[in-house]
């Protein structure tokens, strides 16, 4: 298969934006994509697009250490959302971006309704950044964060407010730690998304049994990796069923334990228009191009002409 061909059926759309890939590198990943520059013969044209850590309006020095530990199944982190801040990110990173051949998100984050919306103000005129994600499911900050993202009042109000500030494309980010995914998912609708990504981290905690005390210093963290695959699956077909049912064009860009190409089916299948990749980056900076060529070639051998033929394609046992 040509190299023509093969971009051909594995590119999708979300909302006007061309991927090359449904591989997209989840926020924080690759940082500013200057991370790119210390893998050698790392190629990021084998990814769609790259989702940037998050910034927000100030500088955040994030959590003490230790905000990271490894997990039998993951890793549970407690960053703290470290970024450099808006006018620091525009002056450092931005011009950085120019020089690699893939499609850029911004993920922006929040402590109150009006700093969201200050912020999106702030990226609305960067030509470098396609879309905005809209964070508001980190578990790892006192305030801001997960507050908005699990209620649905507060939801609203937030993507309302970002959507009114920005003429890209919205993305809401959610939380898989509510007690009813779709409550949260129809205000980020009613307010005018238009893109939904699930799921963030969820909510964990490890203990040192010779201390007795958490390992993390934030106590709790946000655990992701191939143990919350599952659940991550289950919210993204449950969102995908409400959007459908409703006749609604709401692209559903999942993430959770992605390490194989059947992983990343396996969203798509339950109807993830494209799909995120975190944890397995660290496993595996190569993993994009590993994941890419399988699906190619399982495009191929079930005369499949592209991602979006598969798009929610799960036939429901009865």
């Amino acid at each position: 298969m040509s190299k023509k061909s093969k971009a051909t059926s594995l590119s999708v759309k979300l909302k006007g934006i061309k991927l090359t890939s449904p591989l997209i590198a989840a926020s924080g990943t690759f940082g500013f994509a200057e991370d790119f520059e210390r893998i050698e013969s790392f190629s990021n044209e084998d990814i769609g697009a790259i989702t940037l850590k998050s910034v927000s309006m100030l500088p955040m020095a994030g959590n003490p250490p230790p905000r990271i530990v490894e997990t039998p199944a993951g890793i549970l982190n407690s960053i703290g959302l470290q970024n450099p801040g808006i006018q620091e990110f525009k002056a450092a990173h931005l011009p950085k971006l120019r020089k690699y051949n893939t499609v850029f998100i911004a993920n922006i984050v929040g402590f109150s309704i009006d700093e969201y919306a200050k912020i999106a103000k702030e990226f609305d005129g960067i030509k470098e950044i396609a879309a905005i994600e809209v964070n508001i499911s980190c578990p790892n900050v006192k305030k801001g964060g997960i507050a908005f993202g699990t209620d649905p009042k507060q939801s609203y109000k937030v993507i309302e407010a970002v959507r009114k500030s920005t003429s890209k494309p919205v993305i809401a980010k959610l939380t898989p730690n509510v007690t009813e995914i779709i409550d949260i998912a129809r205000a980020c609708i009613d307010a005018g998304t238009d893109m939904i990504s699930l799921i963030n981290t969820v909510n964990a905690m490890v203990i040192d049994i010779n201390t007795k005390k958490p390992v993390l210093f934030n106590n709790n963290g946000g655990l992701s990796g191939p143990a919350i695959k599952p659940v991550a699956i289950y919210q993204v077909n449950r969102v995908y069923n409400y959007i459908r049912e409703r006749k609604l064009a709401i692209p559903i860009i999942g993430m959770g334990g992605i390490l194989t190409f059947e992983d990343a089916l396996e969203f798509i299948i339950a109807g993830a228009s494209a799909v995120s990749i975190g944890t397995g980056s660290f496993y595996d900076p190569f993993i994009y191009k590993r994941i890419n060529a399988k699906i190619t070639e399982y495009l191929r051998v079930n005369k499949i002409s592209g991602i979006s033929g598969l798009v929610g394609s799960v036939t429901m046992n009865s």
